[in-house]
């Protein structure tokens, strides 16, 4: 169960990753002048950064039942 679970922290951890970088290449191409999709942008960002921050305080709650199971 552990593997399934950590197998799937990685593969949402992969799906954010791509939206980070979709976000940063659409920032790149829009030019900047509107303040709303600057701050849009910007949101999008954080809340992608939040969720990185998400997936490792779970794999790291995970590592910690396996090894409390293991040393249980």
């Amino acid at each position: 169960m552990f593997m399934e679970i950590a197998i799937g922290a990685i593969g949402i951890g992969i799906v954010l990753m791509v939206g980070y970088l979709v976000v940063a290449q659409v920032r790149a191409a829009l030019p900047t002048t509107d303040p709303n999709v600057t701050a849009g942008l910007n949101s999008t960002q954080s809340t992608v950064f939040a969720g990185f921050g998400l997936i490792a305080v779970g794999i790291i709650v995970l590592a910690a039942f396996g090894l409390i199971n293991v040393f249980r």
